[in-house]
């Protein structure tokens, strides 16, 4: 979805009085609405994926204040579950994601699917959430079941696993070396390729400092959440807790 897209749909909900929404968005179109986000003030727009720290998101134009009236956003959780845990396969997020291409729906139409305990959250647009349940019938060589799923808290809720890390600054290069155990120079790699992203908005800029509570995704490596600065070590470096999202 480009800028001229985005620029239509904000007219349509401007000039129509009515609500509209993007499909669900990753992170480099986020990044691209941020970059002209004040073009859209006028619509009051709104970006929501299903749950509070989603990554893939719809973007709704249109407000209550204005508009007199609140439309949800159009997105459902769906939980895909095996039918015989113990025959089950290790499924991993590609492996979701596969079986749902192959049902012919585009990648805009599902949102973010998490895989915990033998158990995939899928959020999808509910145009296709019946679509979903009635056809998806096998992931791989796992036979499963498709239902809606209301109780979203307990796949959702982020889990971190805290660690300290030693750097010579909280440049956000150095710490993306750290964190991923990967050299300065692969670090440096992702900056120029829009790979980095800080709060939600491409980050360009390899020498930023992070500071408490920024969120950090290196595509390719994971995310984190850079928690605190807790003093220097003996040597002079930096130390730091980091919380990475598993």
């Amino acid at each position: 979805m480009d800028h001229k897209r985005l620029t239509e749909l904000a007219d349509r909900s401007y000039n129509g009085g009515i609500y509209t929404f993007t499909d669900f968005c990753d992170m480099a179109v986020i990044s691209e609405f941020y970059s002209h986000e004040r073009e859209f003030d006028h619509v009051h727009p709104k970006l929501y994926g299903g749950y509070e720290m989603a990554e893939r998101r719809m973007i709704r134009f249109g407000d209550e204040e204005e508009l007199g009236y609140e439309v949800d956003f159009p997105i459902k959780s769906l939980a895909i579950k095996p039918l015989k845990a113990e025959f089950a396969d290790e499924l991993s997020h590609r492996d979701y994601l596969g079986a749902l291409m192959n049902l012919g729906i585009r990648r805009e139409m599902i949102g973010d699917i998490f895989v915990r305990d033998r158990v995939a959250l899928v959020f999808c647009k509910d145009s296709i959430a019946d679509y979903i349940i009635d056809n998806l019938r096998r992931v791989r060589h796992t036979s499963v079941s498709v239902s809606i799923e209301e109780n979203i808290s307990e796949l959702t809720g982020p889990r971190l696993t805290e660690k300290i890390i030693q750097v010579t600054s909280a440049r956000v290069d150095a710490v993306i070396s750290r964190v991923f155990n990967i050299s300065r120079q692969e670090s440096l790699n992702l900056f120029p390729v829009g790979n980095v992203y800080l709060n939600g908005r491409i980050c360009t800029e390899n020498a930023k400092a992070l500071k408490t509570g920024d969120i950090v995704s290196a595509r390719g490596y994971g995310k984190f959440e850079f928690m605190e600065e807790i003093g220097e070590s003996r040597k002079g470096k930096l130390n730091c807790r980091i919380g990475v999202y598993s």
